[in-house]
């Protein structure tokens, strides 16, 4: 096995992180998540350097100004960033780093470990409804942040096509396969037509369930 980072995003719904957190349960030992950076303030039973190194914003910026972090993204008002000690630190014990991340971050990441040495996955579920649905679901969630997260997916799937390969979250057990079999895989990018013809269509669909929403009185 090549150690490299293995990059997972998606929209917000999508399901990266539940696919992560599959991907390290399943295989501890091939992958290890490398702990990251946020100014966000502790959720209860978070320990700091072991969930999350928390800091200030002035901290965070001073390591961004230093060039500790490998990437880094606003989000939600707060600050997220993956630090370059960590990264290394996994892989040199030989395992995948695997990161959940924004694609922002991704694109940090492609630029300084170019492939092979990261590769980069993009989740979605096949149908956009789906994704929506998962947002309603969320109870945090209101009409105008589902409108932005909305918004936010529809950028996001621009940014998709720069990806090095496309994961469908339809089966936990499958995704998490193909996420397996990706990170091994260095074969570099294999996307045919007919992906991209899917990723055009989902962003189309995507726009009319966001219409029939925006038309919803909230």
């Amino acid at each position: 096995m090549i150690p490299r980072i293995v990059v997972l995003s998606a929209p917000s719904g999508g399901g990266k992180t539940t696919i992560a957190n599959a991907v390290r349960e399943h295989n501890p030992e091939r992958f290890v998540f490398s702990v990251s950076a946020t100014t966000r303030k502790p959720r209860p039973n978070e320990r700091d350097g072991v969930d999350y190194y928390f800091q200030t914003r002035q901290q965070f910026l001073d390591g961004v100004g230093a060039g500790r972090f490998l990437e880094y993204a606003e989000y939600g008002d707060e600050m997220y960033g993956t630090l370059k000690t960590e990264v290394e630190k996994v892989l040199q014990s030989g395992k995948h780093v695997l990161l959940d991340i924004e694609v922002e971050g991704a694109r940090q990441v492609r630029n300084q470990y170019p492939p092979p040495r990261s590769v980069s996955i993009f989740i979605l579920p096949s149908d956009p409804r789906v994704l929506l649905e998962r947002l309603r679901q969320r109870k945090s969630n209101s009409v105008e942040q589902i409108r932005w997260r909305l918004d936010r997916a529809e950028y996001e799937l621009q940014q998709s096509t720069l990806f090095d390969r496309w994961v469908r979250n339809d089966d936990l057990k499958t995704a998490v396969e193909r996420v397996v079999a990706i990170a091994d895989d260095t074969r570099g990018r294999t996307r045919e037509q007919k992906d991209f013809e899917w990723i055009a269509n989902y962003g189309r669909l995507l726009q009319d369930e966001a219409r029939r929403l925006y038309d919803t009185p909230s």
